[in-house]
């Protein structure tokens, strides 16, 4: 995974609450065996037409959040399924960050172990970056080490994590790398147990 510390990007607001994960991606999309290229199916049914043609209105297909890393949304972002294609399909879309008041625990979990830092800010604190973001070219600069986001006009606000959480993400370490940090104790402990087979 790659490393958070220091981002900056441009953010897409989509002004929902409750987006569940058959939104994020659809069930049809779930038959791929691998973690990529389930990007260009991110919430599908809002996208696109029943004839496969992008929905000119959809927020997300307006040129000027082209390329934009940063998603903000309503509460309980994530909520339904417990599917771990829809951190695979928005991280695979381009979303480095979400920005949300609260979120579905299981999304949650999940996303921070595939490497997107879903970071709470107050309903108040959200509705100014939904507000601001329908400028274009509106950036927000997230500092993971200092729990901060600001943006050029003056806006700050700071945000808890997990500290486990927290040096996942600093690192770019999932979970099998958080284990390798012991190799060297659980390679001793084999060696004892187990004797010299496995030095």
């Amino acid at each position: 995974m790659q490393p958070i510390n220091q981002f900056t990007g441009v953010v897409c607001p989509l002004n929902r609450t409750n987006i569940d994960t058959d939104q994020i991606i659809p069930k049809q999309f779930l038959k791929r065996i691998e973690r990529q290229g389930f990007g260009q199916f991110v919430f599908y049914n809002w996208r696109f037409d029943e004839e496969g043609n992008k929905r000119e209105d959809f927020i997300m297909n307006k040129p000027q959040y082209e390329g934009a890393e940063i998603l903000v949304a309503g509460e309980n972002f994530g909520c339904g399924s417990s599917r771990e294609h829809a951190p695979w399909a928005l991280l695979d879309y381009g979303f480095r960050i979400i920005i949300a008041p609260s979120y579905a625990d299981i999304f949650y979990n999940n996303s921070v172990k595939n490497g997107i830092l879903a970071l709470k800010l107050t309903e108040e604190e959200v509705a100014v970056v939904m507000e601001r973001s329908k400028e274009e070219g509106y950036r927000l600069h997230v500092d993971l080490e200092k729990q901060s986001v600001n943006d050029e006009n003056g806006f700050v606000a700071h945000f808890d994590i997990d500290p486990y959480w927290k040096k996942m993400l600093l690192n770019g370490w999932d979970e099998i790398s958080v284990t390798l940090t012991e190799e060297d104790y659980i390679r001793q402990y084999e060696e004892k147990v187990y004797g010299q087979q496995y030095s």
